[in-house]
């Protein structure tokens, strides 16, 4: 069983959806309760890191994510999801995230005569650097789709897989059983479900 973490703010629905299409028994959690009974468990996000990280607290969330992770059961954040397993986030000021990664979230910045825009939105191709039972049979140079203007600085040993944009940054990251992914696998057609797949079937 999936609990899915519903704190308010997230793209719940679609992800929701997308972790049924690949076979998985899904429960939203709104509470800490679920996540008891989850075999596993997926943070999504849409929106600010400071929004993220309130809604967390008031759901009484934040300790129960950590509780997760010390009990060794599979987590994967979802873009802002991901960003907030880090320590900290400059997202419109200064917000201390999750600390399950370490690491901070800044925003992009592309001097002139850079043209690129922020956020980064759009399709973009995502190049694993380390194995990972999340790229289990993904093809090569696979694309996938991105909505952010902040990116996490990963250490490197916990980046799993990068895209470019303006220079690498961290697409996929990972450490023992925390994962997450910049994209959003749920818009990402058959590339984005055979990883939510992997996730449900392969992590272990």
């Amino acid at each position: 069983m999936i609990a899915l973490i519903d704190y308010g703010a997230g793209n719940v629905r679609s992800v929701h959806k997308a972790l049924e299409t690949v076979g998985a028994e899904v429960r939203l959690a709104r509470d800490p309760d679920p996540l008891a009974d989850a075999e596993k468990v997926v943070l999504p996000g849409v929106g600010a890191f400071g929004d993220c990280m309130d809604g967390l607290r008031r759901a009484g969330l934040v300790e129960a994510l950590g509780r997760v992770v010390e009990q060794g059961k599979p987590l994967l954040g979802i873009c802002v999801g991901m960003q907030v397993l880090f320590e900290e986030g400059e997202e419109m000021g200064h917000h201390t995230g999750l600390g399950l990664l370490p690491g901070r979230v800044i925003r992009f910045s592309f001097p002139p005569p850079s043209r690129l825009k922020i956020p980064h939105t759009g399709w973009n191709q995502i190049e694993p650097v380390r194995s990972s039972p999340l790229f289990d049979g993904l093809p090569s140079a696979a694309w996938a789709y991105f909505n952010h203007a902040y990116y996490c600085q990963a250490q490197p040993e916990h980046v799993l897989a990068i895209t470019d944009y303006g220079g690498p940054f961290a697409a996929v990251v990972g450490r023992g059983n925390v994962y997450g992914v910049q994209f959003h696998p749920e818009k990402s057609q058959e590339v984005g479900l055979h990883i939510l797949r992997n996730f449900v079937e392969r992590v272990k």
